[in-house]
């Protein structure tokens, strides 16, 4: 696993307050400054602080972070980062004082890797890093294994469809259909998958 500390991150929050703020978003952007300079302090790599209503998607795909850290940003914000990670997936963390449970399951479920509630502190950052990397790792393994096993189950019923057109057309068995298949994906030098849908592709054309 990479060390958080050698990440190259994006934070995503705003440090300047709009004349006439209200007390909470005084005490947002103390938060902001506070988890800035925890992060600094720590030794990471921050190439930039984004505001929330900046195009995120067009200053991540430029930027190419590492890791994304989402702080206590409204529901379009984070929508907003993961529609920009969605072809390009990293860790996304969150730190809010949002105890919603409904918010953190979506957020959760949308593909943010943490979801940190209240107590943020430049001592907790690593663990959370640490912990965010992991679990992005496991659910990149899980969602590649997913789609490993979807192509070999589409590969299967292509081979199976091809052994059906061979068995109709030569009169043969399924075994001598599948002995027919292998032969020719070995003089073409292809996957039986590739055969398989060459020859759906021609029995299509003729229909």
């Amino acid at each position: 696993m990479t060390d958080s500390k050698q990440l190259k991150i994006v934070v995503i929050n705003s440090l300047v307050v709009p004349e006439g703020a209200d007390h909470a978003a005084q005490v947002q952007a103390e938060r902001a400054r506070a988890l800035r300079i925890g992060l600094l302090e720590g030794g990471y790599n921050i190439l930039a602080a984004l505001p929330p209503d900046a195009d995120l998607e067009d200053q991540i795909a430029q930027l190419q972070p590492d890791v994304i850290i989402v702080d206590e940003q409204s529901d379009a914000a984070l929508k907003k980062v993961v529609a920009a990670t969605a072809n390009d997936r990293r860790p996304i963390v969150c730190f809010t004082e949002d105890k919603d449970k409904d918010k953190m399951h979506a957020a959760i479920e949308a593909g943010v890797s943490a979801y940190v509630v209240a107590g943020l502190s430049a001592e907790r950052v690593k663990t959370v890093l640490d912990v965010a990397l992991a679990r992005f790792e496991v659910d990149q393994k899980l969602r590649h294994e997913l789609s490993e096993t979807k192509l070999k189950l589409a590969e299967r019923k292509l081979i199976e469809r091809a052994k059906g057109l061979l068995m109709e057309r030569h009169h043969c068995t399924e075994d001598d259909a599948y002995r027919k298949l292998r032969r020719l994906a070995m003089d073409k030098n292809l996957k039986l998958s590739e055969v398989a849908q060459r020859m759906i592709d021609v029995a299509d054309l003729l229909l």
